[in-house]
């Protein structure tokens, strides 16, 4: 029975535990480039000891940016700047993932911060077109979205296969498809939002099409010997809507594709659905899709203390925990974990003066050189 900080092994890829750094949109971005900000946000949780650590939603087509100050890997001059956080965290021992996405008709919209909320006007940097599977607004104060045409669609296709192949330039070893919280793919997926009449309208099998489409794709543009992450919406929690028993179904397929990881969120696609939200409250989805699609899990929402995290893992709930929040108040929070759990973690070595008796280096050093000469040096025994 594997335990939060036994390591994980994907396809060809060997996380080090099963903490794993949600997506988390900074809204910082200029034109879709990683900048300082974002070595930073993300270099930090690889020092804290993440297994995985993965980029907020990165937009495939500028369209696509939830915001303008959303980062992207639509071209590649995007590259550069995030290889350069990729081989920082991999220097680590973290792993390097990006989350590709497409925001739909949430697209074009303010920073959280911003006032007013809602969309942004093209002389402000937004942009004219909007696009969804249906002319539906997620609510009045966001834009209008055009339908996509047959030939949009394939065009956004095209575009995740086309991210796939410069994120594996720029280093990532794990990539996850957005499929939730009320984006483009999790708009197609619902019938609260896509009221086509075409292939990709209607029916079950209709309506799940984009989203294998683009699996199907990037699993094909994506080295064989590395993993495939899909984020799902399990549920939007209103009648009618896109349901767990659906996941189930969806999740069973996307592992025929190739997808070896389902990352367990809900909610986001409409505006009024009354979510239930408390400590681990999508954690039973995770379980689910894990027992009846025969696939792992990641789970997510409200997993903020150490010892709620390894009983996820040690009943077998999920096969790891990827935490959000927490990660933005203690961005090493594993390391404090491993402390309370009383389970190896490896530190940085800059960092060793302040780790727990016993705990080893992500380096090779010698513990007892180290111990003398900072006692040496600082006047004061290493602790």
């Amino acid at each position: 029975m594997a335990g939060l900080f036994d390591p994980l092994g994907i396809r060809d890829v060997k996380f080090s535990n099963r903490v794993f750094v949600s997506p988390m949109c900074q809204y910082s971005s200029r034109d879709g480039y990683a900048n300082d900000w974002h070595f930073v946000h993300l270099g930090s949780r690889a020092v804290g000891g993440a297994g995985l650590v993965m980029t907020e939603a990165t937009a495939v087509l500028p369209e696509g940016r939830i915001s303008p100050q959303d980062l992207g890997i639509w071209a590649d001059e995007h590259i550069e700047t995030l290889g350069r956080i990729v081989r920082f965290i991999h220097e680590q021992g973290s792993i390097a993932g990006m989350q590709l996405a497409h925001a739909g008709r949430k697209a074009s919209t303010r920073r959280p911060w911003e006032e007013p909320s809602g969309k942004v006007p093209e002389s402000e940097g937004g942009w004219k077109k909007v696009v969804a599977p249906s002319a539906i607004p997620f609510t009045d104060t966001y834009p209008m979205p055009q339908a996509l045409t047959a030939d949009g669609i394939q065009e956004v296709i095209a575009a995740f296969a086309a991210a796939a192949r410069r994120a594996c330039q720029a280093g990532f070893r794990v990539l996850e498809i957005h499929a939730a919280h009320g984006y483009l793919i999790h708009e197609f997926l619902s019938p609260l939002s896509n009221k086509r009449e075409d292939d990709y309208g209607g029916s079950f099998e209709n309506r799940t099409r984009l989203c294998r489409d683009v699996v199907r794709e990037v699993r094909s543009a994506w080295p064989k010997e590395l993993p495939l992450f899909v984020r799902i919406s399990a549920t939007d929690w209103v009648d009618g809507g896109w349901n767990i028993d659906e996941s189930v179904k969806l999740t069973a397929e996307l592992k025929e594709l190739g997808v070896d990881l389902i990352d367990c969120s809900s909610g986001g696609n409409v505006p009024h659905a009354k979510i239930p939200v408390g400590s681990g409250y999508q954690t039973a989805f995770a379980q689910k899709i894990r027992r009846e699609a025969e696939i792992m899990t990641g789970a997510v929402g409200m997993i903020t203390s150490p010892v709620q995290a390894e009983h996820i893992i040690r009943t077998e709930q999920a096969d790891a925990v990827i935490v959000a929040r927490e990660f933005l108040r203690d961005p090493y929070w594993p390391l404090r974990a491993g402390r309370e759990l009383d389970q190896p973690i490896a530190w940085p070595v800059q960092y060793l003066r302040a780790a727990p008796k016993g705990a080893q280096p992500r380096v090779p050093v010698d513990l007892k050189s180290f111990a003398s000469c900072f006692e040496e040096q600082h006047g004061v025994p290493e602790e």
